[in-house]
């Protein structure tokens, strides 16, 4: 709609990777020469981590595009492939027939092919995206494709890219050998505010624009403070503000499209000078939520559940209800053997887990059994450190004190239970449930628990 308005021969800021696009500020033309030369002089595994619409999929494209004729890149972009469905990927790019179920045979027809390619001068490089989320045992089965070799050199090379939750998936003791295969690691991170300036310049022009700077320094530093920096984020906003500039008629973006723009998007307002009790406690109870759908990704049952977490919808149906606090009680709920199993849980030097580890055991132990509180996951996952972090994440956006991680033993070791508030009866915690945003509801399995059920598996 504003293209002939500004004189722009293509949209700018389409969030859809377009290399021409290719923004080298901010160390990502350093990355993308460092992944080149990684690529071309077998230095073995390489990751690329960056947080959600940092641009990862955009390196990736155009490190597909200078890579030299003689190198076949292989691009996977499905996390959910199991560890032989990887397998069959890769072997169907190399237009190479597999058995099927005959993992050994198979990675030994794989290094023929890659022999083969070798001795015709070329080389292959495999490019997977959102790594972060793909089974631990898929995983592992990269780090034996990278043990493909010939007498000198790698047959194969392997660029990981991920969220930041890839380092924690790479410290599990199951993927150690992997971790220590990793010869290189690069971050892409976000625009400080004066290179959101440079970007938003840079596509202007890449779509044809030729004049003085369109976006007033104010309305540069608003997007760039909602935006935190993220491309995909400052590409919505100054997209949304140049229409807004259309729409008044005007050519410039000032302070007044910028704030048009946040409003209408669905992650951080900004500039805002009074904001409503209520308001923050939605803030907080969003992040609660979105802190347990981070969790939630890495939970053994659900290896596909990595894929990015939506932003922060305006309304949280957790902030709408009130939590009701426990009436004291002279009876002791919970009984010596189950006190016992729950101090079994080892939880180190982890602050927050312990914390809230101790606040859960004495709800647990004083409130009725005609209680509820809404169970956000259920997991096989008990590592402390990922469990910590998990709070930390939720602690940078919620009061945790309605946040409750419950150890429960199983088969001698621990499964973790996660559940939040307390409420006076089923119906009330049903309600606060079903007005969870709907994409919060597919992202974990919530529901309503008494407390007679949460002390029942202990």
């Amino acid at each position: 709609m504003y293209l002939e308005h500004f004189g722009l021969n293509e949209p700018p800021f389409r969030i859809t990777p377009h290399t021409d696009f290719f923004f080298a500020g901010a160390g990502r033309g350093a990355t993308l020469d460092a992944l080149l030369y990684a690529i071309l002089n077998d230095e073995g595994i390489v990751k690329v981590i960056g947080e959600v619409g940092s641009g990862k999929t955009m390196l990736c494209r155009v490190l597909i595009e200078r890579l030299p004729p003689s190198v076949d890149s292989i691009y996977i972009a499905t996390p959910s492939l199991g560890s032989d469905e990887i397998l069959h990927a890769i072997a169907d790019e190399l237009k190479l027939a597999l058995p099927d179920g005959r993992v050994r045979i198979a990675l030994r027809e794989l290094q023929d092919r890659l022999i083969g390619l070798y001795a015709q001068g070329r080389r292959v490089v495999i490019l997977i995206d959102e790594a972060h989320a793909m089974p631990e045992e898929t995983l592992e089965q990269i780090r034996l494709l990278s043990n493909l070799e010939s007498n000198r050199h790698k047959l194969l090379q392997i660029v990981l890219f991920g969220q930041p939750e890839l380092d924690d998936v790479l410290v599990l003791l199951s993927l150690r050998q992997l971790k220590d295969r990793v010869t290189h690691g690069f971050s892409m991170r976000p625009l400080a505010e004066p290179e959101v300036g440079k970007y938003v310049a840079f596509r202007m022009q890449a779509a044809g624009y030729r004049g003085p700077d369109v976006f007033a320094p104010r309305a540069i530093g608003l997007i760039a403070r909602a935006s935190q920096g993220l491309t995909r984020r400052i590409n919505i906003l100054a997209d949304k503000s140049l229409l807004a500039a259309f729409a008044a008629d005007t050519h410039a973006v000032t302070e007044r499209q910028a704030r048009a723009a946040i409003a209408d998007s669905e992650f951080a307002r900004v500039g805002r000078r009074r904001t409503s009790p209520a308001a923050v406690v939605a803030a907080l109870a969003a992040g609660v939520v979105i802190g347990a759908a981070a969790f939630w990704a890495f939970a053994p049952r659900d290896p596909g559940a990595g894929a990015p977490q939506p932003p922060v919808e305006p309304r949280s149906a957790l902030a709408s209800v009130a939590v009701t606090p426990a009436a004291p009680t002279q009876r002791k709920m919970l009984t010596a053997e189950q006190t016992r199993k729950l101090s079994g849980y080892v939880t180190g030097d982890y602050r927050l887990l312990t914390a809230r580890i101790a606040a859960a055991v004495e709800r647990l132990d004083r409130e009725p059994d005609e209680r509820y509180g809404i169970e956000l996951f259920f997991s096989e996952n008990s590592d402390p450190a990922r469990l910590e972090r998990f709070l930390s994440r939720a602690h940078d956006l919620a009061v945790l004190e309605e946040l409750y991680v419950v150890p429960v033993e199983s088969r001698g070791g621990y499964r973790i239970r996660v559940f939040f508030g307390v409420f006076e009866n089923r119906a009330a915690a049903l309600e606060a449930a079903n007005r969870l945003p709907s994409k919060y509801k597919e992202a974990f399995s919530s529901s309503a628990r008494s407390f007679a059920e949460l002390r029942r598996p202990l």
